[in-house]
């Protein structure tokens, strides 16, 4: 009994064996198109935009809470702005050393900060962010907006929503 019951279980898997190879793309009767992966496009993300937010912080406070430059460390003494907070999007400006803009908000990583600067890459009031706003959103203009790495920029002042200017006791502790 034993043997029938071996023998009754091998026969179809020998039976198996010998039976052509299937190919394993053929749909069986589904309707479901087959998944065919795009090649990586290096440009993806290039044509990306994220806007700069500003009024994080509600109404009591700055549109953008604080100034920021430069750090001396950045490659060429200058950091690119970008249109969203990533390596690969597109280029909108560039920063140079002596700068100083709003930082408006940050990218969910912290490795990236929104700033807001006038057309000769200065902190300026002309923006309208350094008093409150009623409500978050979108920076729409005059001033230039964009993306800088984190890294690349030091902090150097917060900025009094009261005056639209940044505190000088903070800033003479650079």
């Amino acid at each position: 009994m034993r043997i029938r019951f071996v023998a009754a279980c091998l026969v179809p898997l020998g039976l198996a064996g010998c039976s052509e190879p299937q190919d394993r793309n053929v749909s069986y009767g589904s309707t479901t198109p087959r998944y065919e992966r795009a090649p990586e496009d290096s440009d993806l993300l290039a044509g990306n935009v994220t806007p700069v937010r500003v009024g994080e912080l509600g109404p009591n406070f700055a549109a953008c809470n604080s100034l920021g430059e430069v750090r001396e460390r950045a490659v060429d003494g200058a950091i690119l702005v970008r249109a969203a907070p990533f390596e690969p999007a597109r280029q909108t400006g560039r920063l140079p050393a002596g700068s100083n803009f709003f930082i408006c908000s940050r990218s969910l990583d912290q490795r990236w900060l929104g700033v807001i600067y006038d057309r000769n890459g200065q902190a300026s009031r002309d923006c309208g962010v350094s008093a409150p706003i009623p409500a978050r959103r979108d920076y729409e203009g005059p001033c230039e907006s964009g993306w800088v790495p984190s890294a690349q920029v030091r902090l150097v002042a917060p900025v009094d929503s009261s005056t639209g200017e940044a505190r000088q006791n903070i800033a003479e502790l650079k």
